[in-house]
């Protein structure tokens, strides 16, 4: 096998949804070695196929599935994906990743990546197997939730549970709410920048993956499972990374405790830092009070992702998954809610009706809000009473937001920060949001000014730069949270690390480990001799890359800015009184100055471009 393959299929799948005819084309070794893989596949094809003055809904938007090197490889938790498309929230670059088994059995049949243009003319899903590709009818599946999408895809293409792989849209996605995500191997999910009301515009209901018979080659077989073992013991002998894999991000009593105590819970959408029952959301709570079973991701050891079996109260005999944090944030303190067996519940809702959780949770807090203030009635909400922590009626709510029913609900699809212009200064006043147009992942970003900058100037819709793994002498380290400059120093430098990361087809919480660590098992699998240098070098050209795409389609550095209630000085807890707001157009400068971006127009400068062999991009921002 030549040298320019090891670790790839050398495949792409190309899907012309419109026609149904499916091509392919190989890859070759000087595209791959530039790009990877991942966020690189798909800043390098959304940047050359997706014009100017493009829609996230129009037939020429690309909707790009990509995997990396490590995927399918001994490298724990490399099952991973990267999708990458036009979003619908910010009309920018949106790029996500999901774990599971998709990547592995991706690769396993035969492909690196799938491209999928225009708009069928029927509901269709995409089914991979055997290095073959087909299209098949999913009129069938309409109505379906994520869940009852997946066992009937493997029901009558006859797979069992962990023979296939199966990623859907439920009925968010095929309604194009712009809060809609992406659900893969039950509880899985690419969620930022509404991508699964992408899907649903193309009318693609579901992509799946069988098993394959291939295996990723390795260069370096012997070297690759060494390196496994290096990172996986590194990872154990970091006491976060160890506490990740043991609990998940869910976490322990100790964490949920750790949250408050730092101010970072998002509680009643951001009026307080105050809540006594974080010990409640945590995965160890779950597990010692239900039955909980391991699901793990592919080829990882970890005890992070659990099915979750209720023994008692209302839900007695139903299996859910177990929630991440951003879950437990969302359907407990942001919603005022104090019952972890209905933050379960609600998770599990969000899942079937193919909704993402962390818009979906500042979408929700925001007319709580509202509605415990009097400025909307029960009339406007047509008959829900929206009180903190009354989740039959959250409930209700999500339903109808999944379904676009009645007029309230079709304000609330939009999105927090379009429903916010629509229902008055006062929605725009609380709604958390970024001016970009998506809301932030489940933290109180005024305690984490690094994800707040971070999340405010990304180019891909969620969070695009920092690193939280052990110190790392080839990456930048966070600094203090709350010093303007070492945040936006940190948002600059670090984002080389996190995107290489992104472009390899793994579970970052699989590979916090010191990039020397963590480029062993690359150049292990792919015979190359990546230096930490050019790893993030590879990093840094697909985010100016991303950067040029979202200028060119219209997004402006005007709007990287968080709204009034997201930069609000907290009124108590352990950040109370402590405001980003002042700082926020030095921490700008800092940043611009460190990307070697215009501060003016955020364009990259020729010489920056050019230093990322990304000569081409020159003439179509500065000429």
């Amino acid at each position: 096998m030549p040298e320019s393959i090891y670790g790839y299929a050398g495949r792409v799948l190309r899907v012309h949804l419109t026609d149904e005819k499916i091509s392919e084309a190989s890859l070759d070794g000087a595209t791959l070695r530039k790009w990877v893989g991942g966020v690189g596949f798909g800043a390098k094809y959304l940047y050359d196929e997706v014009p100017p003055g493009t829609q996230w809904n129009d037939p020429a938007n690309r909707f790009i599935v990509a995997t990396g090197p490590l995927a399918g490889t001994r490298v724990h938790g490399s099952g991973t994906i990267c999708i990458n498309t036009k979003g619908c929230l910010t009309n920018g670059a949106a790029s996500s990743q999901a774990n599971g088994f998709m990547g592995a059995f991706m690769k396993s049949s035969g492909y690196d990546a799938i491209i999928f243009q225009g708009i069928a003319r029927r509901w269709v899903y995409l089914y991979l197997h055997d290095g073959a590709a087909e299209l098949r009818d999913a009129r069938h599946l309409l109505g379906k939730d994520t869940w009852e999408t997946e066992n009937a895809i493997k029901g009558e293409l006859g797979y069992t549970e962990k023979a296939m792989s199966v990623f859907c849209i439920g009925p968010a996605g095929e309604n194009q709410v712009k809060v809609a995500g992406i659900f893969g191997d039950k509880d899985h999910v690419a969620g930022h920048n509404g991508m699964g009301a992408v899907m649903g515009a193309k009318k693609l209901k579901a992509f799946c993956a069988a098993r394959g018979r291939a295996a990723p080659v390795a260069a370096a077989p012997d070297r690759v499972s060494a390196a496994a073992r290096a990172i996986w013991e590194a990872i154990q002998n970091d006491p976060p990374g160890k506490r990740t894999l043991d609990w998940g991000t869910g976490g322990t009593y100790q964490v949920g405790e750790e949250r408050v105590a730092m101010g970072t819970l998002p509680v009643r959408n951001y009026l307080t830092n105050l809540y006594s029952e974080a010990r409640l959301m945590t995965a160890q709570y779950v597990r010692e009070h239900w039955s909980a079973k391991p699901n793990p991701c592919w080829a990882c050891p970890s005890h992070h992702c659990h099915l979750v079996t209720f023994t008692d109260g209302p839900y007695r005999g139903l299996t859910v998954e177990e929630p991440e944090y951003e879950m437990f944030a969302a359907w407990g303190p942001l919603v005022g809610n104090t019952d972890p067996a209905e933050a379960l519940f609600l998770s599990h809702l969000l899942t079937l009706l193919g909704l993402e959780g962390n818009e979906a949770g500042f979408l929700v807090s925001m007319v709580i809000e509202l509605y415990e203030k009097g400025i909307l009635t029960l009339k406007d909400t047509e008959g829900l009473d929206l009180r903190w922590g009354n989740t039959a009626a959250i409930r209700a709510l999500l339903e109808r937001i999944a379904r676009r029913e009645g007029d309230f609900a079709g304000i609330l699809a939009e999105g927090t920060m379009r429903a916010a212009t629509v229902l008055g200064p006062e929605a725009q006043n609380c709604g958390i949001y970024t001016l970009k147009g998506h809301s932030p992942r489940g933290h109180d970003h005024r305690a984490v000014w690094g994800e707040m900058f971070d999340t405010s100037t990304s180019d891909v819709g969620t969070c695009e730069s920092r690193y939280f793994g052990p110190a790392d002498p080839d990456s930048h380290a966070p600094g203090n949270r709350f010093s303007p400059e070492d945040v936006s120093t940190h948002v600059a430098k670090a984002k080389g690390r996190r995107q290489f990361e992104d472009t390899l087809g793994t579970c970052t919480f699989c590979t916090r480990v010191p990039l020397r660590l963590l480029l062993e098992a690359f150049n292990a699998v792919t015979g190359w001799d990546f230096t930490p240098a050019e790893a993030q070098q590879v990093g840094f050209r697909t985010a100016n890359l991303m950067r040029a795409f979202n200028l060119r389609h219209g997004v402006s550095i005007e709007t990287e800015q968080p709204s009034p209630r997201w930069a609000s000085t907290p009124v108590d807890g352990p950040a109370k009184g402590i405001s980003i707001a002042p700082h926020w157009e030095g921490m700008l400068d800092n940043y611009y100055k460190l990307m070697g971006w215009d501060r003016k127009t955020g364009k990259p400068f020729p010489e920056t471009l050019k230093s990322l062999e990304l000569d081409h991009v020159i003439d179509h921002l500065w000429r």
